[in-house]
């Protein structure tokens, strides 16, 4: 289990050997993570990964077979999520369609039994921090648009005032450019409130967008735990590398004390030393295509493959290609500025530098 350093926050939720059984097959299996409070941390991984199992455990939903889950060092593995200082924030938003958006964010002050007049006060106070306008106050909540609603989900979770506030896919059922603009404003609500945040997406770019630490998981266990820059720089195998982003993989041997020859496409290279582990005689590289380039005359790389452009996609800022070496397909991408002309099907060289790959086991 991590360790947090004297500078790092405490954390405020910790696993130990968790574990989820359903007839006898684990949908969490063995997860250790230390959450750190006021941390914006997401879990990502493609369907059946055992993510969304994983937050509702976290959230009181369901208790773990095995393992235990503690907030701030109180074992809670078998309290209800009523009783919890935490809230979810469904993905169906769950909103009350009978009331006003003022109703449904003054709920929980309701049941505890809260005045109207301080009930309302409040609401008024959530509206304005989730950038509700006033006089939505009284407005039906099915009127409101879909990224207005979200808005009102989250204002409701919110007045629960809770410690930790989890989020089950929240933006998954809304066009791309409120998604763009509510991501932003979950990272400035979690930097104005101070709350905790876990996350529960398969988007990665929603998860890079807004995370202080990534979660990856596969197959019930969580692969890898970083911040964006570590999951995407420096994954820790090659499922987290092709999961976080598109990337070129050859598959290469050993051929002396720096060199490696390749396995499915012809040539020599030379490698960096893998970032995690070691590797035996075999491995794969792994390049983002940012950083291959299209290497001219005069101009060097410390690794070459020769190949032929034959598609380019439009990336707005940036020109992706397709070039096929051999029986493989290598992807390329520049700025416009440093673009090949229009159509071209030219045959050229592509080329990368050792420090800007990484290297993996096979």
């Amino acid at each position: 289990m991590e360790q947090p350093t004297s500078s790092e926050p405490r954390p405020i939720l910790q696993l130990v050997g968790v574990r989820k059984t359903f007839n006898g097959f684990a949908a969490v299996d063995r997860i250790d993570l230390d959450v750190r409070e006021g941390e914006f941390l997401t879990i990502v991984g493609p369907s059946g990964s055992g993510k969304t199992t994983l937050l509702r455990m976290l959230a009181g939903m369901e208790s773990p077979s095995e393992g235990n889950i503690t907030l701030r060092g109180e074992l809670i593995n078998e309290i209800p999520s009523n009783k919890r200082p935490t809230c979810l924030v469904f993905q169906s938003l769950a909103l009350f369609p009978h009331k006003t958006v003022g109703e449904n964010i003054a709920f929980p002050l309701k049941v505890k039994g809260v005045d109207p007049a301080t009930r309302k006060a409040r609401a008024l106070d959530l509206m304005k921090v989730v950038r509700l306008p006033a006089d939505y106050h009284d407005k039906n909540v099915m009127k409101c648009s879909g990224g207005e609603r979200q808005r009102v989900a989250l204002a409701r979770a919110l007045a629960y005032d809770p410690e930790v506030l989890f989020f089950d896919e929240p933006l998954s059922a809304i066009d791309y450019k409120l998604k763009k603009t509510l991501e932003k404003e979950l990272k400035d609500l979690h930097r104005e409130t101070g709350k905790t945040f876990i996350y529960i997406t398969h988007s990665l770019e929603e998860a890079m967008v807004m995370s202080d630490r990534i979660g990856v998981m596969r197959s019930g266990r969580l692969v890898q735990v970083g911040t964006p820059e570590e999951i995407y720089g420096a994954p820790v195998d090659r499922f987290v590398s092709e999961f976080v982003g598109e990337v070129n993989t050859i598959k290469v041997k050993r051929n002396g004390a720096d060199l490696w020859a390749g396995i499915d496409v012809p040539g020599s290279f030379k490698l960096r030393p893998p970032q995690q582990g070691t590797v035996g005689d075999e491995a794969f590289v792994v390049v983002r295509p940012e950083y291959m380039r299209f290497v001219g005359a005069g101009e060097n790389a410390d690794n070459t493959l020769k190949g032929t452009v034959y598609n380019e996609y439009s990336l707005g800022s940036r020109i992706q290609y397709q070039v096929r070496v051999g029986d493989k397909v290598m992807l390329v991408e520049l700025s416009r500025a440093r673009a090949l002309p229009p159509g071209s099907n030219a045959d050229v060289t592509v080329g990368w530098d050792a420090a800007d790959a990484f290297t993996l086991a096979s």
